[in-house]
């Protein structure tokens, strides 16, 4: 699988419309806002907002990714960015290398569901790869124990600050009443995080593409939404909330012109 670094990589190539994403966003004229809230790493980058809450989160097989403090801060960073970003319509993506397996450990604790069933290869995996990762999820929930019914605890026991600002983010955006697009399997599961601690938000929750990752059907569901798109996508970063502005944006001159 893929190291740490090619996070921090990813994190600076989204401002200069490199990534899937970011070059989706150039073409289609919408701006891209990249956060930091827990990048490994120092980010040289200028463009990157840094709101760093740790360098990474903790090893999840031996005790919590973060103290309850830190994933409440990450909520509140997520909550502020939204709130204070300028524009209609908001879609919510990610970067980070290895978030599918604190994704479907999320997933698996809300859900009360077993780990195989929520559990896909992320970014293309080996099967033996594949078969350990099933373990680290499984362990991690074991020495966690985790509470299903607090959010905010499953996010800080096998979460990530990502996961956990991006709850915050649908939520703020959601408080000042605009749509806001979920992009894939780990977006899906933010946004269930953030209608288990708030069902209002629900309303504002408009999916894009339909990802590969088995969980996201699972995280769909407990949502009540059906993705607008099936094509095949697997990129994350954000990348199906560009195209799905465009639908919207269709569906708005429907709705104002004929």
């Amino acid at each position: 699988s893929a190291p740490q670094s090619v996070t921090l990589m990813q994190t600076v190539n989204l401002t200069r419309h490199k990534t899937g994403a970011s070059t989706l966003c150039k073409h289609f004229g919408c701006s891209i806002t990249v956060c930091d809230v827990g990048v490994n790493a120092d980010i040289k980058e200028p463009k990157v907002l840094n709101k760093k809450i740790a360098y990474g989160t903790q090893n999840i097989i031996h005790g919590p990714a973060m103290t309850r403090e830190q994933a409440t801060q990450a909520i509140m960073t997520g909550i502020e960015l939204a709130q204070t970003t300028n524009a209609d319509v908001i879609g919510i993506g990610e970067m980070g290398i290895g978030n599918t397996t604190t994704s479907s450990a999320v997933l698996a604790v809300l859900l009360d569901a077993d780990v195989d069933t929520v559990t896909g290869r992320g970014g293309g995996i080996t099967d033996d790869s594949f078969r350990k990762k099933k373990e680290v999820i499984k362990t991690a929930i074991l020495v966690n124990r985790p509470d299903k019914n607090d959010v905010i605890d499953v996010l800080a026991k096998v979460g990530g600050f990502d996961l956990a600002a991006m709850c915050g983010a649908f939520i703020g955006t959601a408080a000042t009443r605009r749509p806001v697009v979920i992009d894939g399997f780990i977006s899906a599961v933010a946004a269930l995080c953030a209608y288990q601690l708030c069902p209002n938000v629900r309303g504002y929750l408009i999916p894009s593409h339909a990802s590969y990752e088995i969980g996201y059907r699972l995280a769909m569901d407990a949502i009540g939404l059906q993705p607008l798109f099936l094509l095949g996508m697997r990129l994350g970063e954000g990348s199906g909330c560009p195209l799905a502005f465009e639908v919207l944006s269709a569906a708005c001159a429907i709705l104002n012109d004929m």
